[in-house]
């Protein structure tokens, strides 16, 4: 990989590791409005849309996490 490439790909892993970081930001958010709301409404219909929404956030996250180490696998080439 050339220079220029490579400047490209640790550009863009910064980007990436700026995105993973506000979305885990705005998922601990998400998960800090749900763990302050009464019982009674964590077991209602919009506590389980809560709870489905922060499951996927944290999916996302992993994704994101994989996404960053494979960038950091093509640096250490």
């Amino acid at each position: 990989m050339n220079k220029q490439r490579r400047k490209a790909i640790e550009k863009l892993a910064e980007q990436l590791e700026e995105l993973k970081t506000e979305f885990e930001a705005l998922k601990d958010e998400e998960q800090e409005a749900f763990d302050n709301m009464p019982e009674s409404i964590q077991y209602s219909e919009r506590g389980e849309t809560m709870e489905s929404i922060i499951s996927n956030m944290k999916d996302v996250l992993s994704n994101l996490e994989d996404a960053c180490y494979g960038i950091a696998d093509l640096e250490n080439v």
